[in-house]
């Protein structure tokens, strides 16, 4: 076993032998590369090591299988259209017990595992707290011993590689697969048909006595699944990851290429292609959302087809379904599985409509991830119609039958048919269909839940509040403490003297009254400072900026977007700025600020944002009358491999939203898990962790939900009279359109300044004198060692609730309602 779990529970895996392991390194570089390990490129190396790996890894996977066959398990099935997965070796040697024997044999060999880790690129097959949430809670459903799929796309480009060319972000394609994935196996053999667009032929059946529906005139695709295996922590448990790839019927038309229709003949190869090259293409056009439509429908249909063949091949009455199966659909994008189910059980299974329907709504439970109704998937219905038509008049059919049921509950109320009809103004709304045919509804944070119920879902709670319940979001400490942080990771084994918190994270409360032991504190000050230099070494060799490691890391790390207020943050960094250089005296702890995110290709607000803050960097470091000081740094690319970095290194955690507008988040659980103290708003899961470590061991300001939604409900307000009557707040807005930090440019930042002035949506105004204290007592109070470990110890102690073992064990006792599987 590995250091990192040195104490407690014995291995359940066969002794590691590290001869036998070596050997199997030398024969894959021989066998795969025809080379030895002097002439393997590291790339290479990394290859040989993975399927050596992978062959230790395949007998628990066949075992686990067989074992779930055997006790006819219930299954969950997780649909997501992301999971961001990260790295595979690192995360599976961890999860085999053997992290520390294959780096000692990597040593033996002359090789550092943590550069032989370094060559795996990110799996491209997610982009933000969606898709990780996906990824824990594969891992922790293997670790917890329950019978799971997860089912996405395998994406050939993920969402894109970011690079930041002038300040700007410039998307480039992320190739992960240019070497080959070897931890994936592909499954033709379950490969399935996928139909868009025709006709819908009626027909009468003589048989079962009824028209039956036949879709005509299509084109079509063939599903293609590769599984990853998912790796439980020390238990044989191995789930699988089914990412589907898509392939053409006919690879290419030699009929039409000899007539000279060069483009009919390699037609289904570039549908196929289409499909599976990107995550989230630009929908700011028509094409862009066909094809995500296309998408969802994509693997959504592959995977309920595969389903129901699985199923039947040891069960005689489809009826059962619901026993066996359960489809959690991981926000709106899925949400094609309730008609797509249905269809294949009318169409294919010949049922009758009333028992499609009882099963169907008795297989699928709903995600909610957003409170903006703007985030709520609609799609034109003539688009729909055109390239699902079968699947189109299923959700007219269910539309119209829930319809009755409303008008016969609120007779004449037409404004509940108006927000709850899934067919509405010309729009197909899925988080409604989802709302309707699933027997199960949860927020993932008690606030977002609570907003739910009482706000953007009322009519439906009023209605069907049996379906709602709250579950929130939560991590796995396997990746984000284990991995990511050894040196923390094994001060609390040996804190604790035991390893049990990896599989049981609220056992971390034993290590709260270390927090007031002096030498525990200098230890964790130790680490931390140990984990600083590591990002600070990242830091230089990928921007080539030098930053004092004995600063404050001040970070804001997660996806782009208006309401997580990156925007209000870089502002406030050009306040200081501006306060340093009028008062080079003034008291202020030295601190680097630092950012990573993405922003959506087509999100131009949010592209304006990074170009901002990039040019607020570029001023401030390289201004040596403060750079001793301050400095600003956005880190090219944020992915899982360099978060693992990020969190272990933070002191202080951005989660500034504006409170009623994050779900949850899952990043704030991260880096509290690491030590790093909470700077945020009374906003998703931040609710719930100032009520773990205690509001004075967290900075919280800024307007409440109820306050902000107050506005909201009342028009909004006017930042203008904000700009005019705060000189610090008009003095940094000014700086955006003066040419402060373009070159004298005074139009690059001129949209930025006239949405805050203007509409200011967000709040970042009315929230900003409130952040600006709060972050003027984070630099106070880091001055206090004592006091700030104290608070960093606490945090980590008081993170237990945020594992997603406890968020999965909440699912399965409350929804899927699973049984734990063991092998022997």
């Amino acid at each position: 076993m590995s250091d990192i779990a040195a104490v407690g529970e014995k291995s359940v895996f066969e002794p590691f032998d590290k001869e036998a392991f070596k050997k199997e390194i030398l024969n894959n570089i021989k066998y795969l590369f025809r080379k030895t390990p002097e002439t393997a490129s590291q790339q290479e190396i990394f290859q040989a090591v993975a399927y050596a790996s992978k062959d230790m890894i395949i007998d628990e996977w066949l075992n686990a299988h067989k074992e779930y066959e055997k006790q006819d398990a219930k299954t969950v099935y997780y649909l997501s259209m992301e999971f961001l997965m990260g790295r595979a070796l690192g995360n599976n040697l961890i999860n085999l017990c053997c992290y520390k024997e294959v780096a000692e044999v990597l040593q033996e060999m002359g090789l550092d595992i943590n550069v032989v880790e370094d060559q795996e690129p990110d799996a491209a097959l997610g982009n933000g707290g969606l898709g990780r949430l996906a990824a824990c809670f594969i891992e922790s459903l293997s670790t917890l011993n329950y019978p799971a799929y997860g089912c996405t796309i395998r994406y050939k480009y993920g969402m894109f590689k970011q690079q930041i060319v002038n300040g700007e972000q410039v998307e480039i394609p992320d190739d992960w697969l240019k070497n080959g994935n070897p931890f994936e196996i592909k499954r033709p053999e379950y490969s399935q048909e996928i139909k868009f667009g025709g006709y819908v032929r009626i027909e009468y059946n003589e048989k079962l006595g009824r028209n039956v529906y036949v879709q005509d005139g299509y084109q079509s695709v063939m599903a293609v699944p590769y599984d990853l295996p998912v790796v439980g922590y020390n238990n044989g448990i191995v789930n699988s990851l089914r990412i589907w790839d898509a392939e053409p019927l006919v690879q290419f038309n030699l009929d039409s290429f000899d007539k000279g229709d060069y483009q009919k003949a390699v037609e289904q190869e570039n549908l196929a292609k289409s499909i599976v090259e990107v995550l989230y293409p630009n929908d700011n056009h028509y094409s862009g959302k066909e094809l995500r439509l296309k998408q969802q429908y994509f693997f959504v249909s592959a995977s309920l087809q595969q389903v129901i063949k699985k199923f039947k091949a040891t069960h005689d009455d489809i009826h059962q379904l619901p026993d066996k199966v359960v489809f959690q659909l991981n926000d709106t994008h899925p949400t094609v599985t309730v008609p797509e189910l249905m269809r294949i059980l009318i169409d294919e299974e010949n049922l009758e409509w009333d028992d499609a329907w009882d099963i169907t709504s008795r297989c699928c439970a709903y995600t909610n991830h957003t409170i903006m109704a703007e985030a709520l998937e609609k799609w034109p219905v003539d688009l729909f119609m055109r390239l699902l038509p079968r699947v189109y008049q299923i959700v007219e059919e269910i539309n119209r039958r829930f319809l009755i049921q409303v008008e016969e509950k609120y007779p004449n109320q037409y404004d509940k048919i108006r927000n709850m009809a899934i067919l509405y103004e010309g729009q197909v709304r899925m988080a409604n269909m989802a709302i309707i045919a699933g027997f199960s509804v949860n927020g993932v944070a008690r606030l977002h839940t609570q907003i739910l119920e009482e706000r953007e879902l009322h009519d439906f709670y009023e209605m069907m509040p049996e379906k709602f319940n709250n579950k929130t979001n939560g991590i796995t400490q396997r990746r984000f403490l284990l991995h990511a942080n050894p040196l923390l990771a094994q001060w609390v084994t040996d804190k604790l003297g035991t390893d049990e918190w990896i599989t049981n994270l609220p056992l971390l409360k034993g290590l709260a009254p270390l927090a007031d032991d002096s030498r525990a504190r200098k230890e964790f000050q130790e680490i931390k400072y140990q984990n600083k230099l590591r990002l600070a070494k990242y830091i230089k060799e990928h921007n080539g900026i030098d930053i004092n490691p004995d600063s404050i890391f001040d970070v804001q790390v997660k996806r782009l977007h208006e309401y997580k207020r990156q925007l209000m943050n870089i502002m406030h960094i050009m306040y200081l700025y501006n306060q340093l250089k009028d008062n080079p005296d003034m008291k202020f702890y030295p601190t680097t600020f630092i950012f990573g995110a993405k922003a959506a290709a087509g999100y131009k607000t949010a592209k304006q944002t990074i170009k901002l803050i990039n040019a607020v960097a570029d001023v401030i470091n390289n201004d040596p009358a403060v750079n001793d000081k301050m400095k600003v740094v956005f880190i090219e690319n944020y992915c899982v491999s360099n978060a693992e970095i990020i969190f272990a290194a933070s002191n202080v955690s951005e989660q500034i939203s504006t409170a009623s507008k994050e779900a949850s988040g899952t990043g704030n659980m991260k880096f509290m898990l690491n030590g790093a103290i909470t700077l945020g708003t009374m906003d998703g899961a931040n609710v719930e962790i100032v009520e773990e470590v205690g509001s004075e061991n967290a900075f919280i300001f800024g307007m409440s939900s109820d306050e902000v939604m107050g506005y909201e409900a009342n028009g909004g307000y006017n930042p203008r009279e904000i700009y005019e009557q705060d000189a610090d707040i008009h003095r940094v807005m000014d700086q955006m359109v003066d040419g402060t930090y373009s070159n004298g440019d005074t139009e690059t930042f001129r949209e930025l300044f006239n949405s805050l002035i203007n509409q200011d949506v967000y709040f970042i105004l009315k929230d900003f004198r409130s952040y600006a204290e709060a972050r003027a007592k984070i630099n106070e109070a880091y001055r206090d060692s004592k006091a700030w470990n104290r608070m960093a110890i606490l945090n980590t102690a008081c993170s237990g609730k945020f594992s997603s073992d406890r968020t999965i064990e909440e699912y399965v006792r409350d929804i899927w309602h699973l049984k734990k599987v063991f092998v022997k």
